[in-house]
């Protein structure tokens, strides 16, 4: 009988480099209505101990706030100038003293840094330059400045030193799971920021797209932060965990 060659196993296919497959988009959920702050902080809880569990996917959380104010953990209790003006909420969120309420658009992030590198630097960077990116669609230069959280703008109409906060950031993270996150000032009362030192910067302003000249609809706003999204949240190396 002859001998029958000797088979060779197939080589098992390479493994896919988990830094070029792309994240599909988050769930996209947009609020009806105002929602209560312990509401949202409720909702956020439970979405990240689902994304932790693996039964639920990455969210992006668009909505509304009724007047209120919320404490972040670096907050100083000198900066509530008036605290019978609107409730007062601590929050588990980075920065200090904000104030929410309509017309501004706030988007809670619940996203899975396990998947995006995590590199909390790299991630609040991505935020920054996501409100940064849609603002640029609008024709509105704004930037970060060293020393102080959120976006701005320059206002030499004010001085040549002056800048207004036209967005703030405050994020969170749970075992490399993100939640709290941006909001935007698309047409809010502008005078409502009168009962804190907002972020805890007394020698600049607070700004509005309404405010700068810009009649932006909230549905216009939702669109450009969308378009952005996959760009300015690109998908980090991965980084291996020693």
């Amino acid at each position: 009988m002859l001998n029958s060659p000797m088979r060779k196993t197939p080589a098992a296919p390479p493994a896919p480099d988990l830094r070029d497959v792309p994240l599909a988009l988050p769930e996209i959920i947009h609020a009806e209505g105002l929602v209560d702050y312990d509401d949202a902080v409720s909702f956020m809880e439970q979405r990240v101990a689902a994304i932790l569990e693996g039964t639920a996917g990455e969210c992006l959380w668009f909505l509304e706030h009724p007047p209120l104010y919320s404490a972040g953990t670096s907050a100083k209790p000198s900066d509530l100038l008036e605290g019978n003006k609107f409730p007062v909420y601590q929050s588990q969120r980075g920065g200090e003293y904000t104030y929410h309420g309509p017309g501004q658009r706030v988007v809670y992030l619940m996203l899975d840094l396990r998947q995006r590198g995590r590199d909390v630097r790299r991630f609040v960077q991505q935020a920054e330059n996501w409100v940064i990116d849609t603002l640029q669609d609008f024709n509105i230069e704004a930037h970060v400045t060293p020393g102080r959280v959120g976006v701005w703008v320059p206002r030499p109409d004010k001085g040549p030193e002056r800048e207004d906060k036209i967005a703030a950031i405050g994020l969170r993270l749970r075992r490399w799971v993100s939640f709290h996150g941006i909001s935007i000032n698309l047409e809010p009362e502008l005078s409502d920021f009168s009962g804190i030192v907002p972020c805890g910067i007394d020698d600049q302003g607070v700004t509005s797209f309404v405010d700068l000249g810009y009649p932006v609809t909230m549905n216009e706003l939702d669109k450009a932060l969308l378009d952005n999204f996959a760009t300015s949240f690109a998908l980090a190396p991965i980084q291996t965990q020693s």
